[in-house]
Order: C-alpha cells, then structure tokens, then sequence
C-alpha cells in the first residue's frame, strides 16, 4: 500500500473558510444590535408600567428634578412598590401581634393612638363624690361598746352593796349595772367575771372606762385582772339630708330589709359585707350598729348611699 504525501494549500480551503466566518461575525453583530434595541425598548414600556402603578390613582407622575428652584413641599410624595407594600394594615397588625403591646404600634393613619394603662387619666369630680363626701363628714360615733374579762369569779350581791351609781335587780337582769361620770360610761357586771363596757364615744374612752371599772372591782377584795379587751360595736349615726321613699326600697331589696312602719318607723336593712345592720328613717338619717371599726361604718355609707339616693323623693 503506497503512502500518500498530503499537502496543505494556503489560501484555499482556509480563506474560504475564514471568509465564512467574517460573514458570520458580521450578521451576529446585527442580529445583537437589533436584540438590544427590542430588550431596550420593553425596559423603557416595564418602566413606564411601573411608574404608572406606583403613583397614586388620582395624581398624574411627574419627574422631579432635584436641582429645581421650585418648592415641592406640596408635591405628593412618590412612594416605591416596597414602601407601599410594608405599610399595609397586614404588616402593621403582624408587627403588633409581636410586640405585645398595643401602644408600641407603629403610627398608621387606619390606626388610632391608644395609651398603656387608660386608668391612669384624671377622673374628674362628680357630683354624687362630692355628695358622698359630704355624707361622711357627717357621721358622728354615739356609743362604742366594749368587753373585757377580769380572770375571776365575782359576787354581785357584795360588790352591789359597796358601790356607788349601782343598781342591782337579779328578777329583770342577772347582773351589776356600774356608773362612772369620767369618762361618762356604764358597765354590765356579770357572775362570770366578764364586763361589757357601753356609752363610752370612742375607743379611746371606752378603754379608760373599762379599765377603771376593773380596778373598782379590784379594790374590793377580787382578784380581778384585765384580759382580752375587745371592741365588739360601732354606734354611729349620719344625715343624708333629703328624704327617701322606703316602700319603694324595701320592695327593690327585700331580701336585704325589712319595713314595717306599724311597728317602728324605720326601715331595717342589713348588709352582708360588711356586716352592718343600718336603721334608715324616711327623713334620710340613718343608724348605723354592728360595725367593729370606723372604716366598716365608711364602707357601709359608700354601698348604701347611691341606693337610697335613686329612691330620693322628689
């Protein structure tokens, strides 16, 4: 088999071929510049598109120059397709839910500015506070009742005849009714060695009272002591100043009260909390009894005082 010698030509095969190639090139070129032109002009048409959507529906889009001397305080604010979008009610209701707490809400124009704690604002005087107030200036204490117990047994006959301002009748009472004028109080002795104290007008008299009373009974033979001295009543009375219709009352809370004007001319009415029972006259005085402290006659005055003012007489 014979070798054949192949030999290249230049300028034949490879001028044609480069010839072909320059023809390429040249129509790549053009069909890219015609490409660019068609892309450019579809990014002008988006645009547009864009510009249209983003401004407002009734205002037309202006392009504003920075450089201009003219005041644009009064051009309507162009707002971009994100900022719209991160301020819908959405995304201000979702920001709320994470922060917790309504008054950390970002300020939004659908959005009403609301306060942490709305109970911390003043709350301005009414007419039935300044009333109310007036009611309890006019509570005045009438008798604090109080007990102690002198640790012994006692004989009444014996202490009844060497005392003075005693009294002693076993058939009506079965104890010793004792009188002092210093503070102005009257003790109840019993068998037992027990002393109510009542008449005193507060609990600073009823404890001087009861303590001379212990020290009489002392001096005379007893080995009396003082033990357990307790405040067991508030008699207090006030003066709402206008008339009340107790019919009307008593039918509203009959479970609380009890009228019967045969019988006595108040309305009773007791309180469960606190544990009052308060006489209500048709005049508006009222007797509070059965409070243990001051601050329980207050609180019966504040429950009861809007009650009987909606059943003022007119």
């Amino acid at each position: 088999m014979s070798e054949e010698n192949i030999v290249f030509h230049p300028g034949s095969d490879q001028e044609e071929n480069s010839g072909q190639m320059r023809e390429v090139g040249i129509n790549g070129s053009n069909e890219n510049q015609d490409n660019n032109e068609i892309i450019s002009e579809k990014l002008a048409n988006d645009i547009n598109d864009v510009k249209s959507q983003v401004v407002n529906n009734e205002t037309e889009y202006t392009d504003m120059n920075v450089n201009d001397d003219k005041d644009t305080s009064n051009a309507p604010l162009q707002k971009t397709e994100c900022e719209r979008i991160m301020n819908t009610p959405q995304k201000v209701l979702a920001q709320t839910c994470i922060m917790g707490d309504v008054s950390l809400t970002p300020t939004h124009r659908i959005f009403t500015p609301q306060t942490s704690n709305p109970h911390n604002a003043m709350v301005a005087i009414t007419p039935i506070a300044t009333e109310t107030s007036q009611a309890k200036n006019s509570i005045k204490l009438q008798n604090c009742v109080s007990s102690v117990s002198l640790g012994c047994e006692l004989k009444l006959l014996d202490i009844y005849s060497r005392t003075r301002f005693s009294e002693y009748n076993p058939a009506r009472f079965h104890g010793v009714v004792m009188k002092i004028l210093d503070p102005r109080a009257t003790a109840l002795v019993f068998r037992s060695g027990k002393i109510v104290c009542t008449g005193a007008r507060n609990e600073h008299d009823s404890y001087i009272a009861a303590r001379k009373f212990a020290r009489i009974i002392q001096k005379l033979g007893f080995p009396a002591k003082f033990l357990d001295f307790k405040i067991q009543n508030f008699i207090a009375t006030a003066d709402l100043r206008f008339p009340i219709r107790l019919e009307s009352l008593q039918q509203a809370h009959g479970q609380f009260s009890s009228y019967e004007p045969e019988l006595f001319p108040g309305l009773v009415y007791r309180m469960v909390r606190p544990k009052v029972v308060l006489l209500i006259f048709v005049n508006g005085k009222i007797v509070f009894t059965g409070g243990k402290t001051r601050n329980e006659i207050s609180e019966a005055l504040d429950i009861i005082y809007p009650i009987l003012r909606s059943y003022r007489k007119n």
